[in-house]
Parts: C-alpha cells; structure tokens; sequence
C-alpha cells in the first residue's frame, strides 16, 4: 500500500510515519507538512528511508492536495491546527486549517478514487456533555471554535460516506502524551510542560486547582489504534468514529506528583486561572475500538510517562 499522511512532521504524525515505514504492507509513505506545527527534526530519523517521501505543501491548498493523492491507496488525515486556547484567539485560522484543508482532503482523495481515509478526530466533540465515561454516540454542544472544527470533520465523513461509497474511519483521540511532543510555544500540551519544567528543576504551572481530569493516551497506542484502523478487513468497522484513549482518569496534580516522583524532584506547582474552553472531566469508554478494531492500549500512563522522561531528557534540546 501507498499512504498519504497528512501532518507526518507533528508530534502524532511522525510517530504514525516511523510504525508505516516499518510495516510490511507499506510501500510507500508519503508525508505532506506545510511544518507550520510540525518539525522537521522529527523526521530525520527517517528521511533516507527508502519507503520515505516528503510532500511539502499546505492541506488548504487544494491544487497541492490533489497532487499529493497520486499514486495513493490509502489516506491517514492527521494534520490540524490544534489546541483550545489557539482556536479561541483566531478561530479563522483554526477553521481553515481544519476545516477547509480537511475538506479539501476528503474531496482530493474521492477525485483520486481513493476508498479510504483515517482521520484525527478529538474528544472535544463530546463538549458541555457531562456524561462519563464518554460513549461515541452521547455528545454535547462544543465548547470552542476548536471543538467545532473537529465536530465538522466528522460530519464530512458521514456524508462523503454516504454520497460517493467512500470509507472513513475517525479516532477521537483522548490527550495524548509521548516522545516527539514539543514542550515550546504558546500552545504546548501540559504533559511536555510539566517534563520540560521538571528538567529544568522550575515549578510547573496548572490551569485551575488541579482537579480537572483527562484520561491521558501514551502515543504508541494511538499508533495501533491508526495501524489497525488502516488495515482492517472488518466492513462493520468503517463509517465509524471512536474513542482512543486507555480507559483511565487522572487528575492533572496526580499526573504532576507522578512526573514528580518518576524525576525524583521535590517541586510544588504554581496554580494559574482555569483556561476557557476546557471540559473539567474527560474519560472514555474504549469498549467500541476494542471490539470493531482490535484495539488493545497495552501502555499504562505510568509507563508512558516514564518512557516520555527518559525521551525527554535525553532529547533536552531537540526543539531549541
């Protein structure tokens, strides 16, 4: 198979590129990056690979999209605009990245014959629902010009679906943590925050008092999630959406004492305002994934996080 993944230089992406590269049902992968959050050191590791291309183009250019779709069997949509507070300061922005650019996936690929597309979907769908654990089919009203643009994704893909016989698979990713997760810039995620902050032996810095919750999803099982959702044969598990995540609550001062201990620092955080936009509990229920694709989390958050601080301090300077 010859794949397209869009967003192959972000944190998910170039991750997802290294487990395709080193699939045997993968002939080809072909990155496309416009590296506006994507970097290109994450794919030196692979750059030489001869499984390897890189497309630099941007997905809301839709002349560049159709290009890219030559030669393709198969698309994975991970390229987006991401964070909350980003889509709450320029929700232009973050709509034409994530909306426009997908929809100019979507139809680039259906021009190309293309049957099927795995896309980034999110758990900010579910919104203001304060149902938990959450359950594919229970959403509530988004909470962020963010949260829409993903909810749209998903709304493009049933109709796609339905209107031109193509096939669609959706992971709503539930935050997800590992190595390759840059710590820089305004819109970093907490978990690279608090391990940059800790190695740096400076006090971290939590939204709120430190009861919100998420349940946090170390990268290698969002990559099996991807991997198995590429490949499946089972025609009941397309024209879905589902919950990627392992299944377990943390709270964020639980996942700081625990970065804390595995750094062996005896560092207290500093509390700032809860940000606008943020849900205050998020846990999914992953039983649909584990039936209709065989998805098995098998790294604990424990696990992950150490794995994500021996990443991290070896790769202290890698996004300087």
């Amino acid at each position: 198979m010859n794949i397209l993944l869009t967003g192959g230089a972000g944190f998910i992406g170039s991750n997802l590129t290294k487990a395709l590269l080193n699939n045997d049902r993968v002939q080809l992968v072909r990155v496309m990056d416009n590296f506006c959050t994507g970097y290109r050191q994450n794919l030196q590791d692979v750059s030489a690979h001869p499984k390897f291309e890189l497309f630099e183009a941007d997905i809301t250019d839709f002349a560049a999209c159709e290009k890219a779709m030559i030669g393709i069997d198969l698309v994975s949509h991970q390229a987006a605009l991401g964070s909350v507070p980003r889509s709450i300061e320029d929700p232009i922005r973050s709509n034409n990245t994530n909306v426009t650019g997908t929809l100019n996936i979507f139809t680039a690929a259906k021009n190309a014959g293309i049957k099927r597309i795995v896309y980034a979907a999110s758990s900010s769908t579910y919104g203001d629902s304060a149902s938990l654990p959450k359950i594919e089919d229970i959403i509530g009203k988004p909470l962020s010009p963010y949260a829409i643009t993903k909810y749209v994704m998903e709304l493009y893909a049933d109709v796609f679906a339905k209107t031109y016989g193509m096939e669609f698979i959706g992971l709503r990713y539930f935050n997800v943590f590992g190595p390759h997760q840059s710590p820089k810039g305004a819109y970093a995620a907490v978990i690279p925050l608090f391990m940059d902050a800790v190695l740096n032996h400076i006090a971290p810095t939590i939204n709120g008092d430190g009861s919100y919750s998420r349940d946090f999803t170390f990268i290698d099982n969002v990559v099996q999630a991807n991997t198995h959702a590429l490949f499946t044969e089972n025609s009941s598990a397309v024209n879905q959406v589902y919950n990627i995540a392992f299944g377990e609550s943390t709270t964020l001062l639980q996942l700081f004492h625990t970065i804390r201990e595995i750094a062996d620092v005896s560092l207290e955080p500093h509390f700032a305002p809860f940000r606008k936009g943020d849900i205050p509990h998020s846990l999914a229920n992953i039983d649909k994934a584990k039936t209709l694709l065989n998805y098995n989390p098998t790294v604990s958050v424990r696990d992950g996080l150490k794995l994500s601080f021996d990443w991290y301090k070896i790769h202290r300077s890698f996004y300087q």
